[in-house]
C-alpha cells in the first residue's frame, strides 16, 4: 500500500468514527449554500459583468485536494489578467526575494497578476462565493480546512490523514483566527485542531465570525 492510500485509508477511518456529526454538517451545508445563493444571485451577477470587462471567462477553476485526496475543480471568481501563469514567471526571474516568499505562503504580498477588480474581491473575500456551488456538489463544506493544492499537502506531514478525512470550507479556523497574518506551520496546526475537534458548535460560532473577519480585511491580501 502506497503512501498516499495509507493516508487516504487512515481518513476514511476518522471520518467513520464520527458519522451522525458528518450527516447533520452535511445537511446545513446543503440548506445553507442554497439559500445564500438565492439571497446573493443579485451580487453574484454584479461581480460577473465586473470580472467580464477585459474579455475573459467570468470563473476560474483551480485543481484542490479534497476529502480522501480525491481532487477538485476549487471555483472562484477570476481575479488575475489573461496569462497570468507566464506573468508570473517573469515577475519572479526579476523578482527573487518574492520568489521566496511564493516558495513559502504559495501567495504574494504584492501580485502583478491581480486585476483592480480582482484585488477588492480578495480583500473581501468576495471571490470565493463560486465555492458555494462546490459546497452543492459535494466537493467542499461551508466550514472545514483550507482547501489546499497537491502540493501543499506536503506540509501537512502527520496531519494529512486529518485533513483528508474532512471537506475543505469556504471558512474555518484558519480565516478566523488571522488569515495570511498567520504562518503555514500555524495553519497546518488549525486545521488539524478543527478537524481533531469538530464540532457543529464550533462550525456555527466560525460561521457567526466569519463576515466580521472579513469586513475588517484583517490579514487579506
Amino acid at each position: 500500500m502506497s503512501a498516499i492510500e495509507a493516508q487516504r485509508r487512515n481518513a476514511a477511518l476518522l471520518r467513520q468514527s464520527r458519522p451522525i456529526t458528518h450527516l447533520v454538517k452535511r445537511f446545513i451545508d446543503l440548506v445553507g449554500a442554497a439559500l445564500l445563493c438565492l439571497v446573493l444571485a443579485p451580487v453574484f451577477l454584479v461581480i460577473s459583468v465586473c470580472v467580464a470587462l477585459d474579455g475573459g471567462p467570468v470563473f476560474y477553476r483551480h485543481r484542490r485536494i479534497g476529502r480522501y485526496g480525491v481532487p477538485f475543480g476549487c471555483l472562484k471568481f477570476r481575479t488575475m489578467i489573461l496569462g497570468a501563469d507566464n506573468c508570473l514567471s517573469e515577475y519572479l526571474s526579476y523578482h527573487p526575494e518574492a520568489g521566496d516568499e511564493w516558495e513559502r505562503d504559495q501567495k504574494l504580498t504584492f501580485d502583478p497578476r491581480v486585476t483592480p477588480i480582482g484585488r477588492f474581491l480578495r480583500r473581501t473575500s468576495l471571490d470565493e462565493l463560486p465555492q458555494l456551488v462546490n459546497v452543492l456538489m459535494g466537493d467542499m463544506s461551508l466550514v472545514g480546512p483550507r482547501p489546499v493544492t497537491e502540493g501543499e499537502l506536503r506540509h501537512y506531514g502527520t496531519a494529512t490523514p486529518d485533513y483528508l478525512s474532512v471537506r475543505p470550507g469556504i471558512t474555518g479556523l484558519w480565516q478566523v483566527s488571522g488569515r495570511n497574518d498567520v504562518s503555514y506551520d500555524r495553519r497546518v496546526a488549525l486545521d488539524q485542531a478543527y478537524v481533531t475537534s469538530l464540532s457543529l458548535w464550533r462550525d456555527l460560532v466560525i460561521l457567526f465570525k466569519t463576515p466580521a473577519v472579513v469586513l475588517s480585511k484583517r490579514g487579506a491580501r
